[in-house]
């Protein structure tokens, strides 16, 4: 199977599957990423732990911090405890919680994405109306300023002296 129609067949079934928690697997909330296809969870008691991630995930599926998860446990696991077994999207999210399949200590959790999806993004401010001879070309205090380079300032004091020196050694 080529790489596109693994990627393909991975997607539709974490987008279109209903995934419905069994007695053993348990939904999880991700809080970082440490790396090596490994992430840091947290259950709805509070335990936190180590999840792996599939091989038929790496590369396909995007797990970012706050998403959650379904995790199967693994006994023999000392850092490491559980292996994802589904990805939830939204909308599993909310078909769990109208099922009542939904963890409460993650009831709030879920609310405050879906409110914050919700929320139009904010406008930004008007261009205010430049008049020809209202505005000052010299000011440029509404430019982007870099924070990565060093901010000279230079006042026009400091220059006229400069100029009344070089004038004097001249």
């Amino acid at each position: 199977m080529s790489q596109a129609s693994k990627r393909k067949h991975v997607v539709q079934e974490v987008l279109g599957e209903h995934m419905v928690p069994s007695d053993h697997q348990q939904i999880v909330k991700v809080l970082r990423t440490p790396g090596n296809n490994l992430h840091e969870v947290e259950t709805a008691q509070g335990q936190r732990f180590l999840v792996s991630m599939p091989s038929k995930y790496r590369k396909n599926i995007w797990i970012k911090r706050g998403d959650f998860l379904i995790v199967d446990p693994i006994e023999e696991g000392e850092k490491v405890k559980a292996e994802i077994s589904f990805v939830l999207c939204k909308n599993h999210v909310r078909s769990l919680q109208k099922e009542g399949h939904w963890p409460e200590a993650f009831s709030e959790v879920a609310e405050k994405q879906n409110n914050m999806n919700r929320e139009s993004q904010p406008e930004l401010p008007a261009e205010p109306q430049l008049s020809g001879e209202g505005s000052s070309s010299e000011d440029d205090s509404d430019l982007f300023v870099n924070t990565n380079h060093r901010q000279y300032h230079e006042s026009e004091e400091e220059s006229e002296e400069d100029e009344e020196e070089e004038e004097e050694a001249a």
